[in-house]
């Protein structure tokens, strides 16, 4: 399963509130069941991190795939802007969702509720990927990733 991977989770394997869900979503890719890209918009914003971010990040990278731009991506977040989804103070966060579109990524795996994970901008970034020839895009935080053993399991 290839799914995109936001800043935030890095971010989030040491955040207090989020750490267990990002350890436990980053534990499930080390095993094999995500394939994970990112983009050099993730290594830009890695750049201010703290140390323990980047070197989760440094850990990883062997296995990442890293996105380039693409002017697919760039007229889905003029789309985006288009429409109001993002300001254009929110330009990255636009990028991150572009790019998991235009690359064919099953999910997009964010923490960032304002701007990505949230139930009215969903639906308004798959209408502007469908209306530009792009399937929809899952977007999840990464505790709805998690595989629960009993998930198999009748209720």
């Amino acid at each position: 399963m290839r799914v995109y991977v936001d800043t935030s989770v890095f971010g989030g394997a040491f955040d207090a509130e989020f750490s267990n869900a990002s350890e436990a979503f980053f534990s499930e890719v080390r095993s094999g069941r995500f394939r994970v890209a990112v983009s050099d918009v993730v290594v830009r914003e890695l750049g201010g991190a703290p140390d323990r971010v980047v070197a989760l990040y440094g850990e990883l990278e062997g296995s990442l795939e890293i996105l380039e731009m693409s002017e697919a991506a760039l007229g889905l977040v003029r789309a985006y802007l288009a429409a109001g989804i993002v300001a254009e103070r929110w330009r990255a966060d636009a990028l991150h969702v572009a790019l998991a579109a235009a690359s064919g990524c099953l999910a997009i795996v964010s923490w960032n509720f304002r701007h990505i994970v949230h139930f009215e901008k969903i639906p308004l970034y798959n209408g502007v990927n469908m209306t530009h020839g792009f399937g929809p895009l899952a977007i999840h935080t990464p505790q709805e990733m998690l595989h629960y053993e009993d998930q198999d399991k009748d209720v």
